[in-house]
C-alpha cells in the first residue's frame, strides 16, 4: 500500500474530506439564491461553489502583488454592486433598492475617508487592501447586513447630528421690503 493510499485511509483524512464536502454542499445551497452564479454554473459546467472559491483564491493571490491590491480591492467593491444595484433599479421590490443604496452610502463614505489618510494607513497596515476587500465584501451581502450596520451605527447618527446643528444656525428669514 502506497503512503498516499494510507493517507487516503486515516481517520483524520476522512473527518477533514467530510467536514470540507459539506461545507462546500452548504455554499452551494445559499449560492443557489444567486441566478447570475446558476447561469455561470450552466455554461462553464463548473459547480458554482467551486468557482466562488476559485474567484476567492484568485482575489488573494491578487492582493499579494501588492501593485494589483488597489485596484482589484475596488473592483470588489464596485463590479458585482453596480450590476447588482442595476438588476436591484429593474426588479418591483424596493427591498433590495434600500439594500443597495445604504451600500453605495456606506461604500461612498468609506473611500472619502480613506482618500485623506490612505498613505499612513498604508504604512502601519500592511494588507490593508486585503482587509478592506473583506470589509467590502461584509457591506455587501445581504446575510451579514454590513451596510445598514454601519449606516445606522456611524452614519445615521453622524449625520443627523450634522443635521441639527446646521438647522440651530440657519439663517432668519427677512420680509421683503418692497411690498
Amino acid at each position: 500500500m502506497s503512503a498516499t493510499q494510507k493517507l487516503q485511509q486515516h481517520p483524520v483524512y476522512i473527518q477533514a474530506q467530510d467536514k470540507a464536502s459539506y461545507y462546500v454542499n452548504q455554499l452551494d445551497k445559499e449560492l443557489t439564491k444567486y441566478p447570475v452564479l446558476n447561469n455561470l454554473e450552466q455554461r462553464t459546467q463548473i459547480p458554482k461553489a467551486y468557482a466562488v472559491i476559485g474567484g476567492l483564491v484568485l482575489i488573494v493571490i491578487l492582493h499579494s502583488l501588492n501593485s494589483l491590491a488597489a485596484p482589484v480591492s475596488n473592483l470588489v467593491g464596485w463590479g458585482l454592486p453596480a450590476y447588482l444595484s442595476f438588476k436591484a433599479i429593474e426588479s418591483p421590490s424596493p427591498h433590495d433598492d434600500v439594500q443597495w443604496l445604504t451600500y453605495w452610502v456606506v461604500f461612498g463614505f468609506f473611500n472619502f475617508l480613506e482618500s485623506f489618510a490612505l498613505r499612513l494607513v498604508l504604512y502601519y497596515v500592511p494588507w490593508y487592501f486585503a482587509f478592506k476587500s473583506v470589509f467590502i465584501v461584509w457591506l455587501q451581502l445581504p446575510a451579514f447586513r454590513g451596510a445598514q450596520t454601519v449606516y445606522f451605527s456611524v452614519l445615521k447618527p453622524v449625520l443627523l447630528n450634522i443635521s441639527s446643528q446646521n438647522r440651530s444656525v440657519a439663517p432668519v428669514p427677512t420680509t421683503n421690503s418692497q411690498e
